[in-house]
């Protein structure tokens, strides 16, 4: 705490606290002090009577009153509360969590199911101190992006809701990264779905495409309620839920929709974690400060570099590197248009120290490879030294796969094999476009319906969300890869 935030404090604290000001009491004469330059006073107009003058008090200095005078203690309290905001905003946030808590401007929701996800949440801080310490990379960008666009912040808890703020969340509907975008919208918002990279999953990349996207849904609904409810059930099932309401001359605010059992849930969570951050001690959190200053540093010179080396040249764990850019979906990255490496600010210049000592062609140990025609996973994997697993994961291939893709990488050496099977990269493969929509006939099978499409059994299951018994009409979707 500086001695400026002191000073202001107990000048705060004097000025409100004082009731009756005690009596002046008499001050010693001021000493003399020694000048440079001493310049007379010019002779007064007419005499003037004299006048006794007492010094100004330092508010450093000053004598608190006596507290047989001072307010009630909780009133005290909320002085001095005052007095600290009052230093704070002249002294601008010094911690990412008030710039979220002053830019509080969503409606509050009070309702029964926000007291449960606030109870839930405040009886598991060990979750919480997890999901706030992932968050701590991330949130000084989102809540610059949200502030540049004239957003509400609570828009910045939003991963805590979509993904515990884990870049690598992948659910059960396709959707993957923070915000969990599913492949089409990632799609309509111009997110790279490729075999080497998901921009759903890539923090920068994501985070403006969700912000537009969220945009999007207020002006369409004019209520921020509604737009979060768009956003987890999708536009067009609000806008019929709110027609519905309407024509049956019903309120059709979010709290009055008719909807799906998550996107009931899904505002009260975003409220009640709202409400913890709002004020972290009430509930029994602690909620560690996050400096007020970029975190990570996003570098876009193309620059092909195995992942497990661009980690060694930052001096940093490989895991610290992957939540940094957790876009890349293979244990190397290609110099291609576009691509980028986004590091912690604070090791930008040791990874370029370090990157001008190494030799020329000697960053990347990985190749692509297209196996020949009737070469089996485990034939590959023998022949280039590394395990069926290791294959697999690095290649993004389901580990009850045995199919073959028709592209992969393999490492050119033993020292890459070795840094592959230590790399942290474990990525679903990109859902493709659907072909084709089935709907589900008496006596349909999954088999038959693999067959008719000259598909796998596990293509459905994978594109259907583990797909089981089918129900006449069911839709099964059939796509691309």
């Amino acid at each position: 705490m500086t001695r400026r935030f002191l000073t202001l404090i107990a000048a705060a604290l004097v000025q409100a606290c004082a009731s009756t000001p005690p009596p002046a009491e008499p001050q010693p004469p001021a000493e003399p002090q020694a000048q440079a330059i001493v310049t007379p006073p010019p002779a007064p107009v007419a005499a003037q009577p004299a006048e006794a003058v007492t010094p100004p008090v330092p508010p450093a200095l000053a004598v608190v009153p006596d507290t047989a005078k001072l307010p009630p203690l909780e009133e005290r309290r909320e002085i001095r509360q005052r007095a600290i905001k009052q230093v704070d905003a002249a002294a601008g946030p010094q911690d990412v969590w008030q710039r979220v808590r002053q830019g509080f401007a969503i409606p509050d929701l009070k309702n029964e199911l926000v007291r449960k996800h606030m109870a839930y949440y405040a009886a598991r801080p060990d979750y919480l101190q997890r999901v706030f310490d992932r968050s701590r990379l991330y949130l000084y960008h989102i809540v610059g992006e949200i502030e540049r666009r004239g957003l509400p912040t609570e828009l910045a808890l939003l991963p805590m809701v979509e993904s515990a703020f884990n870049p690598m969340a992948y659910s059960r509907a396709h959707a993957s990264g923070l915000w969990q975008f599913i492949p089409g919208t990632g799609k309509r918002f111009e997110l790279e779905q490729s075999w080497w990279y998901d921009g759903r999953r890539d923090i920068v990349s994501s985070t403006d495409a969700a912000l537009d996207y969220l945009t999007k849904l207020y002006k369409m609904h004019g209520d921020w309620q509604l737009a979060l409810a768009s956003y987890n059930w999708g536009e067009n099932a609000v806008t019929r839920a709110v027609a519905k309401n309407r024509k049956a001359r019903k309120p059709a605010d979010y709290s009055h929709l008719k909807m799906p059992k998550e996107t009931r849930q899904y505002v009260p969570k975003l409220q009640a974690l709202k409400n913890i951050i709002a004020d972290p001690a009430k509930y029994g959190i602690e909620l560690a400060p996050i400096p007020n200053e970029p975190y990570f540093t996003v570098l876009t010179e193309p620059l092909a570099v195995d992942v497990a080396l661009a980690a060694r040249l930052a001096e940093m764990p490989v895991e610290d590197f992957v939540a940094l850019n957790p876009g890349l979906s293979r244990p190397f990255i290609r110099s291609t248009e576009g691509t980028r490496i986004v590091l912690p600010s604070d090791k930008v210049a040791v990874f370029h120290d370090n990157l001008a000592k190494q030799a020329p062609g000697s960053l990347v140990s990985w190749e692509t490879y297209h196996p020949e025609k009737g070469e089996s996973l485990a034939k590959i994997a023998d022949k280039f030294g590394l395990s069926l697993a290791e294959l697999k994961r690095v290649n993004g291939i389901d580990t009850h796969s045995s199919r073959v893709p028709q592209t992969m990488v393999v490492p050119t050496e033993a020292e890459a094999a070795a840094a592959g099977a230590a790399l942290p990269i474990m990525y679903a493969p990109p859902i493709g476009e659907v072909r084709q929509v089935h709907r589900v006939k008496s006596g349909d099978t999954l088999s038959g319906i693999a067959k008719r499409y000259h598909v796998r059994v596990s293509d459905l299951k994978r594109w259907n969300q583990g797909v089981g018994v089918l129900r006449v009409n069911q839709k099964i979707y059939i796509r691309r890869g």
